[in-house]
């Protein structure tokens, strides 16, 4: 279900929110501010370590000071940052502060979109005018069939007093048609591909649910259930596999561009390769002494380009492997002995 920029699914229509196009190019940040939420949504994929929890992450960064935002924010050249939960307005001071603070930072061109399973009222949105860019409701599924007489069609129209880019954005569920009602009144409709996760693997089972293929986190049934609403311009369909092949693919790949080192290669995909040699007494070997090449060392351990590796490897004795990586001292993807 890969698509491009001129498709339904997974591509940028004439109405895509601004949000979504700095999301394809890998541009935004995300910043999780709290793993709290008032409501209990059964699909929801929050992981053990964010649900319920108190805690704060700038991507995958746990952060500890308002500055480990920043960093994270440079370090990927962020162009803009989703806000996400949990529920941000359970913490809405803290958001002000966060969306102030990269505001002053980046400038007023960052954009700031923001994650709620409320409907805000004005007392709510008002503080974060100026400062969030685009607001993104999530009604839960059982409000879908009275949409247009519930709480988030009157949140939509006080967003748009107050100047917000307002849209509606949901998973894939049975009876998404009807938020069809509401579509005029919105500047964007996103459905995201259902997807399966550890926490919300027996509520999938209880429903009878399935992986859609072995390769993904895709439910199958999803792409059907949001057919109907598919050929409106302002509906995107983001499927799970764009998320995955594109998306994350798009961020690695800026944060390699800042992170890498000169021996580093960065593949397609954003990770990094490098070799690694691994001292028998703690010397360095001769070879590496004259050589004209980067390296660098950390204890018994001897990084460097993995080319320059392979072609020392007659020359060198200790332990000797190649590692391919997240950019940034990322998780470890595979490591290929020379």
């Amino acid at each position: 279900m890969n698509g491009d920029k001129t498709g339904r699914i997974d591509g940028c229509t004439s109405h895509l929110s601004e949000g979504c196009i700095l999301c394809y190019e890998g541009a935004k940040m995300v910043l999780f501010v709290t793993g709290i939420c008032a409501r209990n949504c059964w699909y929801c994929p929050l992981s053990e370590t964010r649900r319920g929890r108190r805690v704060v992450y700038a991507n995958d960064r746990l952060v500890k000071s308002p500055d480990d935002i920043i960093t994270e924010a440079e370090m990927m050249s962020a162009l803009g940052t989703g806000v996400t939960g949990g529920e941000p307005f359970l913490v809405l001071e803290e958001v002000v502060s966060y969306c102030r603070l990269l505001k002053e930072h980046f400038g007023p061109e960052h954009h700031i979109h923001l994650y709620t399973g409320i409907a805000p009222t004005r007392a709510q949105l008002e503080p974060l005018c100026g400062l969030v860019d685009e607001v993104r409701l999530h009604p839960p599924q059982e409000t879908w069939a009275g949409i247009l007489t519930s709480p988030y069609a009157a949140s939509v129209e006080v967003a748009r007093e107050l100047g917000f880019s307002i849209g509606i954005e949901v998973p894939s569920l049975p009876g998404i048609e009807a938020l069809g009602a509401i579509i005029p009144a919105l500047d964007f409709l996103n459905i995201n591909e259902l997807e399966w996760s550890e926490t919300n693997a027996q509520a999938m089972r209880e429903r009878h649910l399935d992986l859609e293929d072995g390769l993904h986190n895709a439910v199958g049934g999803a792409v059907a259930w949001a057919a109907p609403l598919l050929d409106d311009p302002k509906v995107h369909f983001c499927s799970s596999d764009f998320k995955d092949s594109v998306q994350l693919r798009e961020r690695l790949k800026r944060i390699a561009a800042n992170t890498a080192r000169s021996f580093d290669e960065i593949t397609e995909d954003g990770t990094i390769i490098y070799g690694v040699l691994e001292l028998e007494d703690g010397d360095l070997p001769p070879a590496l002494q004259e050589s004209i090449y980067e390296i660098e060392r950390s204890g018994d351990l001897v990084e460097m380009a993995w080319w320059v590796l392979a072609e020392m490897r007659d020359r060198l004795s200790g332990r000797k492997y190649v590692v391919e990586r997240y950019p940034n001292n990322g998780i470890i993807l595979e490591v290929t002995p020379l």
